[in-house]
């Protein structure tokens, strides 16, 4: 449905930490010419959390125009609040984005339940298709196998992307879920290991910066070539290490500059990465022919 790499974009500013959309559009191109199938925009690495629903919908609107069918958008709606996430993912279908993908809401840190009930509504109010996010590191409330397993009962949650970090979470739903709900997963270091239970790609960091061998390592295993793709993890597995070193997307604004595109600084709290991060960065960079 979505393909087998997708990226979760950052947003680019501009100097005064206003959107910056022409370099938005450049990000855009680089990341469908460098092997993803599908851009999740206003996600995590998006800085989410410091825009707002009107920056969310330019930017939804710049990424379908500029994309012009050649990778799905997907729009992160997702709100501790359920109403201000129906709000958000209503003005996103009006757009015509591909799919909605829609966080476990954090900080209140609902039961189970609630996480259910929050998920349905949502799902009701849109006739797009819905992905759930689980990323407990970040919402401090794991989205557990069964409420996923429940939730992929609903026609239009077709997918979850996972970054919980729990093999035996994510086994259970893979097994116990239709073979047509496909789970993701979201966090660069784990795609092949999650491959291996059956998995169907990556929602990506990395991919701003080595699209194309997170592409083949999916594509390898997917292929057959088991080992093929393993040692193209094991070779990315000092990259991944290195752009997760402090905060994300800290590091992969970074990145991005040592290839030669902009996206800015970051909008407070989150800060630029140091020096010495950079000098590590460039380093992992340089020797996997990145810069």
């Amino acid at each position: 449905m979505f393909g087998d790499l997708l990226t979760a974009a950052v947003t680019p500013f501009k100097s005064d930490l206003s959107l910056d959309l022409e370099a938005f559009k450049k990000l855009v191109n680089h990341l469908i010419e460098n092997g993803s199938d599908g851009i999740v925009v206003s996600g995590t690495t998006g800085e989410s959390p410091t825009l707002s629903d009107d920056e969310k919908v330019e930017l939804f609107v710049t990424a379908k125009e500029t994309a012009a069918g050649r990778a799905k958008i997907i729009a992160g709606t997702g709100y501790n609040c359920t109403r201000e996430t129906i709000h958000l993912t209503k003005r996103a279908e009006e757009v015509g984005v591909d799919a909605a993908m829609v966080v476990v809401p954090y900080y209140n840190k609902p039961p189970q339940k609630g996480l259910y009930n929050h998920f349905k509504l949502v799902a009701e109010s849109t006739s797009l298709p819905v992905i759930l996010y689980n990323v407990p590191s970040r919402t401090i409330t794991n989205l557990e196998a069964a409420t996923v397993i429940e939730l992929a009962k609903i026609g239009n949650i077709v997918a979850v992307k996972e970054a919980s970090g729990n093999l035996e979470q994510i086994a259970k739903i893979i097994d116990s879920t239709p073979d047509d709900f496909r789970l993701y997963s979201g966090d660069d270091a784990m795609t092949y290991p999650i491959l291996t239970l059956g998995g169907d790609g990556v929602i990506s960091v990395v991919s701003h910066i080595a699209g194309r061998r997170m592409k083949n390592m999916v594509a390898s295993y997917k292929s057959g070539d088991h080992d093929g793709a393993r040692r193209e993890h094991l070779d990315l597995l000092p990259l991944f290490e290195t752009v997760f070193m402090t905060t994300n997307p800290i590091m992969v604004k970074a990145a991005l500059r040592f290839i030669g595109i902009e996206t800015g600084g970051l909008r407070p709290p989150l800060i630029d990465s140091t020096k010495e991060q950079d000098a590590v960065l460039e380093e992992k960079m340089r020797s996997l022919n990145l810069i």
